[in-house]
């Protein structure tokens, strides 16, 4: 278990949410096929979607995100990437 940060005045500082273990977090997503952890509680930030049917411990969550984030690039950059791909080169 992480013992909270102890401030130099000898006052402990409130541990975030997002580094607690016994949190219920869920997966939210945004334009870019990036994913992120949330605690159940938070409202969903701008431009993030929730990700139905996904909420648990951090290591659930975390373990879900792993196997469905396969690709760290942007959508955006992929779509790039693939159109510069698929585009004949001059030689």
């Amino acid at each position: 278990m992480r013992t909270p940060f102890i401030h130099r005045t000898g006052h402990a500082m409130s541990t975030s949410c997002f580094d607690r273990e016994d949190e219920t977090f869920v997966v939210l997503v945004n334009h870019e096929d990036q994913y992120s952890l949330w605690p159940h509680w938070k409202a969903v930030p701008s431009g993030w979607t929730l990700v139905p049917g996904v909420s648990g411990d951090k290591k659930t969550v975390l373990a879900w995100v792993d196997a469905a984030w396969t690709d760290m690039r942007p959508q955006s950059l992929r779509r790039w990437m693939d159109a510069q791909a698929a585009t004949p080169t001059a030689n």
